[in-house]
C-alpha cells in the first residue's frame, strides 16, 4: 500500500514538473515565437484590431485602415494599389505583411520603441492605439508617368534625385493589386496568390530592387569609362581599337561591335565615339588591358555587391570573380555573368550627375506620430565617393554626346543638356528579343533627376523607342514642375 502511494506521489511530482518546465519555457522562451505563429489567432485579432497607420504619397494616403464589419475591426486598404503595392506590400490575415508593411511594421502598428509613450497615454486614457503615419520621397504624378513609360511591358523603372538620393519614383511592371490579398476572406485571398504565384510575367516581384536581377548591357560602359580614366592610362584623346569583331581569347567566339550605332565607320575611335556609338570592341580591350580587379575595384566603388535597404531591401548587384580573360572581356559590355538592379543603374547615373558623390537611395521621408509629431525624418546621407569630381565631369559630357550625337537622341529635350547612355542585353531569346536599358540624367549641368529604365523582351528599335523617349516623358515630367 505504502509502495502504491510513493509511486502515486513520485508520478503526482513529476507531472507537477513537467507543468512548471512547460510553463516557465511558454512564458519566457517561447513566448515571442508563439505571439508571431500564424495560427495565433489571438495575434491575428490585436494586430487587426489596432487602427494602423497610412503610408502616404504626396499627402495622400495610399495604404490605411478603415473600419471593418467582421471581427477584425478594421481592413486594409490601397489605393492606387497596382501602382503602389510594391513599395506598400500589403498586410494580410493569411500571409503576413511585405513590403513597407512588413519593413515599418513597428511604425505603422504602433509598436515602435519611439511610439512608446504614445501607448502609455492612450493606456491611460482608454483610447485605442494608432500607428504612426509613413509619407514617402516618392511624387506621385513622377510615379503615374514612370509606370505609363513602360506601356505595360515586363519592366522597371526607377528616379532618383542625384543631390539627396531621395527616390522620386519606383515602379515594377507588372504590378498587383494587394487589396486583393489584404481580404479578410481567406479563401479569396488564397486563390488569388495561387493566380499571381502562378503567372509567367511574375507580378509580385519588385523588378526594380529585387528578382533575377538583369544583365546591365552596354549601361555597365559608363563604368569602363570611369576605370579608363582613373587609370592614367586613357584620355579622352586615346585612340582605341575599334575593329568590327574582336576574337575571344581562348574561344573560338568573337565579340562584334553593336550594329545598331555607327561604329563601323572608324577602325580606331576615341572614348567620346565609342561611348555614344555604343562600340563594344574598344570597351572590351580597356578591360582586357586594365585587368579584372580594375574593373571589378570600380563596379565596387559605385555599389556592386552591396546590399541596401531603403527601407525595402535590395538585392546587391553582382559582378563575377575569377574570370579568364574573354569572359572579362564580356564583363566589360555588361554580359556574361554580370547583373543588376535598376536601382543599381540609376545609383550609378546619379554618382556621376553628383559630381561622384553616390548619396544612400531612400524611400521613406518622414514618419508621423498620430499627433503629426515627427518621428523619424528623411537626411540626406553620403554613401560614398564612388569617382573624383574631374572623372566625373569627364564622363557627363562623354554622356550627353550620346544624346546629342549619339544612339541616345530619343532622350534629348529641347533647351536642356541630356546626359544618357543606352544598353541592350541580349537574353538568348530565339525570336531574337532582348532587354533594352536607358540611364542618365538632366539637366546635364544642374542635374535634377537621374533614371534608370528597363524593358523586358523587346527587338532593338522597339526597346530603344521606348526606353529613350521614356526617359525624355521622365525628364520633362521632373524639369517642368
Amino acid at each position: 500500500m505504502n509502495r502504491a502511494i510513493r509511486h502515486t506521489w513520485t508520478a503526482g511530482v513529476a507531472i507537477f514538473t513537467v507543468l512548471l518546465l512547460a510553463l516557465t519555457y511558454v512564458q519566457f522562451f517561447a513566448a515571442r515565437s508563439l505571439e508571431a505563429h500564424p495560427w495565433n489567432n489571438r495575434s491575428l485579432y490585436e494586430q487587426f484590431g489596432a487602427d494602423r497607420g497610412a503610408i502616404v504619397v504626396g499627402g495622400d494616403p495610399k495604404a490605411y485602415s478603415v473600419p471593418s464589419d467582421d471581427d477584425f475591426e478594421h481592413q486594409r486598404v490601397y489605393a492606387d494599389g497596382p501602382l503602389y503595392g510594391h513599395l506598400t506590400g500589403y498586410f494580410s490575415l493569411v500571409y503576413g505583411a511585405t513590403g513597407l508593411e512588413a519593413a515599418l511594421g513597428e511604425e505603422l502598428s504602433g509598436a515602435s520603441a519611439d511610439q512608446f509613450y504614445d501607448r502609455v497615454l492612450a493606456m491611460f486614457s482608454g483610447d485605442q492605439p494608432t500607428g504612426a503615419s509613413v509619407e514617402l520621397t516618392v511624387d506621385p504624378e513622377l510615379q503615374r508617368v514612370s509606370q505609363d513609360v513602360l506601356q505595360g511591358r515586363r519592366g522597371a523603372v526607377v528616379a532618383l534625385d542625384p543631390e539627396t538620393g531621395a527616390i522620386l519614383s519606383m515602379v515594377s511592371s507588372p504590378g498587383f493589386d494587394p487589396n486583393e490579398l489584404a481580404s479578410h476572406d481567406a479563401a479569396s485571398v488564397i486563390a488569388a496568390a495561387e493566380r499571381l504565384n502562378g503567372d509567367p510575367d511574375q507580378p509580385l516581384v519588385n523588378r526594380a530592387i529585387a528578382g533575377d536581377l538583369y544583365a546591365p548591357a552596354s549601361t555597365f560602359k559608363i563604368l569602363d569609362t570611369v576605370a579608363a580614366l582613373e587609370s592614367g592610362r586613357y584620355t579622352t584623346d586615346s585612340q582605341l581599337p575599334n575593329p568590327p569583331e574582336l576574337p575571344l581569347p581562348g574561344t573560338d567566339v568573337t565579340l562584334p561591335n553593336y550594329v545598331g550605332g555607327g561604329c563601323a565607320a572608324r577602325p580606331q575611335a576615341d572614348l567620346e565615339f565609342a561611348l555614344e556609338q555604343s562600340c563594344n570592341t574598344p570597351f572590351a580591350s580597356i578591360a582586357l588591358d586594365l585587368g579584372e580587379d580594375a574593373i571589378r575595384r570600380t563596379a565596387q566603388n559605385f555599389g556592386y555587391g552591396e546590399p541596401l535597404s531603403l527601407p525595402l531591401q535590395v538585392t546587391p548587384s553582382v559582378f563575377p570573380e575569377e574570370l579568364n580573360a574573354s569572359q572579362l572581356a564580356l564583363s566589360a559590355i555588361g554580359q556574361y555573368d554580370v547583373r543588376a538592379t535598376p536601382l543599381q543603374v540609376a545609383m550609378t547615373s546619379a554618382a556621376i550627375a553628383n559630381d561622384g558623390v553616390m548619396m544612400r537611395p531612400q524611400l521613406v521621408d518622414t514618419v508621423r506620430s498620430s499627433d503629426l509629431s515627427v518621428l523619424d525624418e528623411f537626411s540626406p546621407e553620403q554613401l560614398r565617393r564612388s569617382t573624383s569630381a574631374d572623372v566625373a565631369g569627364t564622363v557627363t559630357d562623354l554622356m550627353v554626346e550620346v544624346v546629342d550625337d549619339g544612339i541616345g537622341r530619343g532622350a534629348a529635350v529641347p533647351g536642356v543638356e541630356v546626359a544618357g547612355k543606352t544598353g541592350t542585353a541580349e537574353i538568348g531569346s530565339e525570336e531574337g528579343l532582348n532587354d533594352s536599358w536607358f540611364t542618365g540624367f538632366a539637366p546635364a549641368d544642374d542635374p535634377e533627376v537621374a533614371v534608370a529604365i528597363v524593358v523586358e523582351d523587346v527587338d532593338v528599335a522597339t526597346g530603344s523607342s521606348l526606353t529613350t523617349t521614356g526617359a525624355k516623358q521622365i525628364f520633362e515630367a521632373v524639369l517642368n514642375k
